[in-house]
């Protein structure tokens, strides 16, 4: 029991860490950068307050599950932002590569049966193949939307972003687990994009 709970709580100190990822996002305030542990955090509150928006056989207490693991990995490889590199940089190879192997060393820190059970969780949310994951991706993309409209515009303007970057990049994937949500915020997000005559 002694030896269990030690790798528990040595997993437990190194989640701690993501507390200091900072991500390109700002506060809805615009105030500062968010940090990858309070994303987490408010990811899983979306999950429980638009579960609603779930489509049929989501189960929400996994999508929670998946939302509180998903970004662990920034502990190694830090937040790579949908936008940087013109978009090339999220989910290339090498990023991908460098996620699954933090997610063998920080699952890997728990004792065996635990770690292989969070490890499964975050490998089905970066899948995005089940109903579960699609709902629990398409909450991890509206979250900075709402950000960048809460704040102005937020990282669209850092980034240069347009119209049809923000519907590729983001929108088709909240769209394909959560349309109305995408409705929402594209509206709502249309006042900082040019329109093109």
């Amino acid at each position: 029991m002694t030896d269990r709970l030690e790798a528990q709580f040595v997993f437990l100190n190194e989640a701690d860490r993501l507390k200091s990822v900072l991500r390109a996002t700002t506060l809805c305030d615009g105030s500062r950068r968010e940090n990858s542990g309070e994303h987490s955090w408010h990811l899983a509150l979306y999950a429980l307050v638009l579960a609603d928006q779930a489509g049929p056989g989501v189960n929400i207490d996994r999508v929670v599950r998946m939302l509180i693991l998903h970004d662990l990995v920034e502990i190694d490889v830090g937040d790579v932002p949908i936008h940087s590199a013109n978009g090339a940089a999220h989910g290339s190879e090498a990023s991908l590569a460098a996620e699954a192997r933090a997610a063998d060393r920080i699952f890997g820190l728990l004792p065996p049966d635990l770690g292989a059970e969070l490890r499964a969780l975050w490998a089905e949310f970066e899948a995005a193949e089940t109903p579960d994951a699609i709902f629990a991706k398409s909450l991890d993309r509206v979250q900075p939307v709402m950000h960048n409209i809460e704040s102005g515009g937020g990282t669209w303007t850092e980034y240069a972003v347009t119209a049809e970057q923000l519907e590729s990049r983001v929108g088709a994937k909240i769209a394909r687990g959560a349309p109305r949500l995408w409705d929402y915020v594209k509206a709502r997000s249309a006042r900082f994009f040019k329109v093109s005559a």
